[in-house]
């Protein structure tokens, strides 16, 4: 199997990019990004990309699967319309290069709300994200949904402060389905969701996130 993915210097996308390289499944993995990646694999190709010049780069998204893990937040974006371009544009994009070119099997991080009728400008943006990409029509489409991710060494004070209340509130047996996800274990779920072959699209959400994990465990 060859994978490409973008976002493997993201929270999410740097574990995933491990599950990939070390499993058997894999002969190869591409990865296109704005920066160097931090490490060096035999079966790792890293592509630096302006995901502005979509014609320079969309040519080279090519393999059996394709994994979408990039995304940025408001305050490090600078404004919404910086924000739309990563986790919009730059997605959407990629998903178009990849089914242009052949690729069956497309799995998307999106969020927990993803709604394109939303109020809230982050939910509708993921929304109409999702609705755009299940439009292309691929013969295996993936769409994570998770709820609140803890990512490990976060510099947000924000979500470290949630992360700390809902592992309070969640120690709770009703809670405990709300329980922040560790991005490691996000990663680890679409890795081997990403194996089954079964035809179609599929919503993958925090519930089945934390079910795979603990067999994975087991």
């Amino acid at each position: 199997m060859k994978a490409v993915i973008i976002g493997a210097t993201g929270a999410t996308g740097k574990y995933l990019l491990q599950e990939l390289l070390q499993s058997e499944n894999t002969d190869a993995v591409l990865s296109l990004g704005r920066k160097p990646l931090d490490i060096q694999h035999p079966k790792l190709n890293h592509c630096i990309i302006n995901f502005d010049q979509y014609d320079q780069w969309k040519n080279l998204v090519k393999g059996d699967i394709a994994f979408s893990c990039l995304g940025t937040t408001l305050k490090a974006a600078g404004s919404k319309e910086l924000q739309k371009k990563i986790d919009f544009d730059y997605q959407l994009n990629f998903a178009k290069a990849a089914r242009e070119n052949g690729t069956e099997h497309f799995i998307l991080i999106s969020s927990y709300g993803a709604n394109s009728h939303s109020k809230l400008f982050y939910s509708k943006m993921k929304g109409e994200l999702e609705e755009e990409i299940i439009r292309l029509k691929f013969p295996q489409l993936r769409i994570f949904q998770p709820g609140l991710l803890f990512r490990k060494n976060s510099d947000r004070l924000g979500e470290r402060w949630s992360v700390s209340i809902l592992n309070g509130i969640t120690k709770f047996t009703f809670f405990k389905k709300y329980k922040p996800l560790p991005t490691s274990i996000l990663a680890k779920a679409m890795l081997k969701i990403s194996q089954n072959k079964e035809k179609g699209l599929r919503f993958i959400r925090l519930q089945e996130i934390w079910t795979e994990s603990e067999e994975n465990n087991n």
